[in-house]
């Protein structure tokens, strides 16, 4: 581990700053890293534009989050193309989905199914980018979805551990879900204090 720290800092050190009048984005990740044998991405420089195009998708990830908190169903939908796809899979192991909607309309009253939880925080954990173009995208996001129910007085958790695997498309402007996979890849139940 100190070797890869060592040929970080030298690789670094060796990167100049970018000026004000610079139109480049320096990112310092500059070794190739091996997890599960995909390659992590390498950058040296990537545009203003590929950066302003990467944090509109994470926003638009956090956005989700956000309205489904809010139990804003139509915000929630204005996320996503007309003709999206969007399929759970309860079982992360079974090919077949849970569910699978064909458009932005069927959406409406899954989002508002989460109505019924007396609280709910969807928190974002990391998201990785796999493509990129000036018009399209695929990525995965991770989601720890936390469920409150009240009833009778018992205020009880569902922990839900959730896998998004998205194509998303510039819209108007503007970056939306294509299409969103949602996996559960583990529940848990408990009481609360």
């Amino acid at each position: 581990m100190e070797d890869l720290w060592n040929l970080t800092a030298v690789n670094m050190a060796a990167m100049p700053f970018p000026s004000r009048e610079d139109s480049r984005v320096t990112v310092f990740s500059s070794v190739n890293i091996r997890t599960r044998g995909n390659p992590m991405s390498k950058h040296v420089v990537i545009s203003p534009g590929e950066a302003a195009d990467r944090l509109a998708i994470r926003e638009l990830i956090e956005a989700y989050a956000h309205c489904a908190d809010r139990r804003d169903s139509k915000g929630q939908m204005s996320l996503f193309t007309p003709d999206t796809h969007f399929v759970v899979f309860m079982n992360p192991k079974d090919p077949m989905p849970s569910q699978e909607l064909h458009t932005r309309d069927e959406l409406a009253p899954v989002f508002e199914d989460l109505n019924k939880y007396d609280a709910t925080t969807h928190f974002v954990g990391q998201s990785t980018i796999f493509t990129l173009t000036s018009d399209r995208a695929t990525g995965e996001a991770y989601c720890l979805a936390h469920h409150i129910t009240v009833n009778g007085g018992i205020r009880r958790l569902m922990l839900a551990s959730l896998r998004y695997l998205d194509t998303f498309v510039k819209w108007e402007g503007a970056w939306l879900f294509a299409e969103r996979l949602l996996y559960v890849d583990w529940l848990e139940k408990r009481s609360l204090s």
